[in-house]
């Protein structure tokens, strides 16, 4: 019987309502978060609403992306908008804070298969010659659903019901699912002999647990010196080293290390891991200088970080139609430019600097961070056989995702300290008392109201001078990221001879089974 022919229109807006749900769930919780905790309790446990989201997405991305190649694609992005709406529905009718983190957690599992999953069928069903401009388009997604995020949050507390921040991810999921169900006609993958890798699998995702356990509590909930911080980041590393060794043995492994051989895809996993850093530092002190050093409302806006996000849009289209014109590494130099100078100017920022000036570095800082969703996308493909494509998107994601958690571990302990240290400078020794030992307790009226003017202006200008030098600090992670761009060496998307989507899971001429292959030079 012949294969019916796919719908690549009603695809698209299928995998793209797929997308943007997973997307905006990390960032629609924001502003609904202190009515959630008015109406639940559990002030204590707010940020792992957050954190229980995150962790179960990064842990699940590679392990989808593993069993997407192996038995279908349409079939995993369909299980993870099904897993991904049963959170939902579930969130939507938590009575406890409790409750709600371990829905939100199977959300997080369903948006682990969402992300990586969309991007490798964009690969499938685009030739050539348009996969940059899709997967710019797609990589916008995620800008947008950082401005869409907080305001859709806001809208729905303030006008609804905070419950439909939640369950407005029913309606839109079931129309992505009727989409990829009736119009995605992908030809599976005859892989029979391959079986699913049951130990590395589960030591892999230990091992992320471990770690990323480790991130979120350390600095909160346990010091970073104590022994449950240190024995999770221990943990974390020998379970490494055996999944490393797991790995080497078996015979369909959840990340072929072959992989790594590829100069252009660990490279690009770098660029990846770096970005999401640069990305989280901005999304996360941005807004803290904005609120606390000018003392906006901008967090209930939702708005602060529009004009950064207008700039990852607009630079992931347009780099996204670049690619196939040029080298990778030429696409990435401009943009890690850009962000060389927007970390710099940023790093200048104080109490006086106009908001129009950091409204303009923001925008600069957008425009070099938005490149890289299309182009580790592509480049981190070149010359890989298709059946590895999940396994190679989910790795981007999830590098990506591992970037942002270190980036903002790192740096709020970075932040601390160089407030700390500020403090001791302009606040006579009597007064440091009156510093709460969280900057962003700052911004609560509460708080101003128990600190005298001459010393709240003092922590205003400690607070900013701080945040200053988190940017400065930042300069560092982006020459990180430009040794990483250089060894990508002069890679292009070959265009000539394309021959249109190929089929889910096919194999590549010169290509083991089970043998990453890499067809093109530097």
């Amino acid at each position: 019987m012949a294969l019916k022919k796919s719908n690549i229109t009603w695809t698209v807006v299928g995998l793209m309502l797929g997308l943007l749900l997973a997307a905006l769930d990390q960032t629609i919780v924001s502003t609904a978060m202190p009515t959630i905790v008015g109406k639940l309790g559990g002030l204590d446990k707010y940020v792992w609403v957050f954190s229980a989201y995150l962790i179960a997405n990064v842990v699940s991305m590679p392990i989808f992306g593993k069993l997407g190649d192996m038995y279908g694609r349409k079939t995993f992005f369909l299980l993870g908008l099904v897993v991904f709406m049963i959170g939902s529905a579930l969130c939507g009718t938590s009575t406890t804070m409790t409750q709600l983190i371990i829905y939100r957690a199977i959300q997080g599992l369903g948006g682990g298969a969402l992300m990586p999953i969309t991007f490798a069928i964009v690969f499938d069903v685009f030739p050539p010659e348009k996969r940059g401009k899709m997967q710019g388009l797609f990589g916008a997604v995620f800008g947008i659903s950082s401005v869409l995020g907080p305001l859709a949050g806001a809208y729905f507390t303030d006008n609804v019901d905070w419950t439909w921040i939640f369950y407005i991810n029913l309606p839109l999921g079931i129309v992505s699912l009727i989409l990829i169900s009736l119009f995605y006609h992908p030809v599976l993958p005859n892989n029979p002999n391959q079986r699913i890798d049951w130990l590395g699998t589960l030591v892999f995702a230990a091992s992320v647990l471990c770690l990323m356990f480790g991130l979120e509590m350390g600095g909160k909930e346990y010091a970073w010196d104590s022994g449950m911080i240190i024995g999770l980041f221990v943990a974390a590393a020998i379970l490494l080293v055996l999944f490393l060794l797991v790995e080497r043995k078996a015979a369909s492994p959840v990340v072929p290390l072959g992989l790594f051989k590829n100069r252009l895809f660990t490279s690009s996993m770098g660029v990846g891991f770096f970005y999401g850093a640069l990305m989280m530092s901005a999304a996360t002190y941005i807004p803290l200088f904005i609120q606390g050093v000018f003392q906006g409302t901008a967090t209930s806006s939702g708005l602060v970080l529009t004009p950064m996000m207008l700039g990852v849009v607009a630079s992931s289209m347009i780099g996204g139609r670049f690619i196939g014109k040029t080298a990778f590494r030429n696409i990435m130099l401009v943009s890690v430019l850009l962000l060389l100078i927007a970390t710099s100017l940023l790093g200048t920022i104080s109490t006086v600097t106009p908001r129009w000036e950091i409204t303009m570095f923001m925008i600069l800082m957008g425009l070099g961070i938005g490149t890289s969703f299309p182009v580790t996308s592509m480049s981190s493909l070149h010359g890989v056989s298709p059946q590895f494509r999940g396994v190679v998107t989910s790795m981007t994601a999830f590098f990506r995702s591992i970037g942002s958690a270190v980036g903002v571990t790192v740096l709020g302990s970075v932040q601390a300290a160089a407030m700390k240290n500020r403090l001791a400078e302009l606040l006579p020794a009597q007064s440091s008392g009156a510093a709460p030992a969280d900057a962003r307790a700052l911004l609560s009226p509460q708080v101003q109201a128990h600190i005298p003017p001459e010393v709240m202006s003092k922590l205003i200008e400690g607070l900013a001078g701080s945040i200053a030098f988190v940017f400065k600090v930042t300069i560092v992670i982006a020459v990180i990221a430009l040794i990483f761009i250089l060894l990508m060496g002069k890679a292009k998307l070959e265009l000539g001879g394309a021959r249109g989507p190929r089929k889910e899971g096919e194999g590549q001429p010169g290509g083991e089974q089970g043998t990453p292959v890499h067809t093109h030079g530097h």
